[in-house]
């Protein structure tokens, strides 16, 4: 009886479909999950500067509305701006602008930090006392 391996009288074994691939899902799985990682941290990243900035963003147009009334902007500005934040009132003329920055907080100890920032312009109302920083 000849079974294809050329030797008369010997059965091939054969292994079932996949096996001499077993293990390759756990070391696929090891040199993936390192990339998966760092995607996660950079989107989670990603997504709190988002956030952050569109806090910034508030914070200045409420400081720059309140700063144009004859308030103080920095004031108003902080009570909306986000954990941090720094903010800087100039008056010009007869507008104001204000810029709100702000640290993103980032997921993971070796990614950069990031900084962002808002920005909102307000003109000075007629009649209200000068704008305030």
């Amino acid at each position: 009886m000849e079974s294809g391996t050329g030797q008369p009288g010997r059965a091939v074994r054969r292994r079932p479909w996949g096996a001499q691939e077993r293990g390759s899902f756990t070391a696929e799985l090891a040199a993936g999950l390192p990339a998966l990682m760092l995607l996660l941290f950079a989107g989670l990243t990603a997504v709190g500067a988002v956030t952050t900035r569109a806090g910034c963003v508030d914070a200045a147009r409420e400081a720059a509305l309140a700063a144009a009334r004859g308030e103080p902007g920095s004031t108003a500005g902080s009570r909306y701006a986000p954990a941090g934040a720094d903010i800087s009132v100039t008056v010009a003329g007869d507008r104001v602008t204000v810029t709100v920055r702000a640290p993103v907080r980032s997921f993971g100890a070796r990614l950069p930090r990031l900084t962002v920032a808002g920005t909102a312009v307000a003109a000075v109302e007629p009649g209200a006392p000068g704008p305030r920083p």
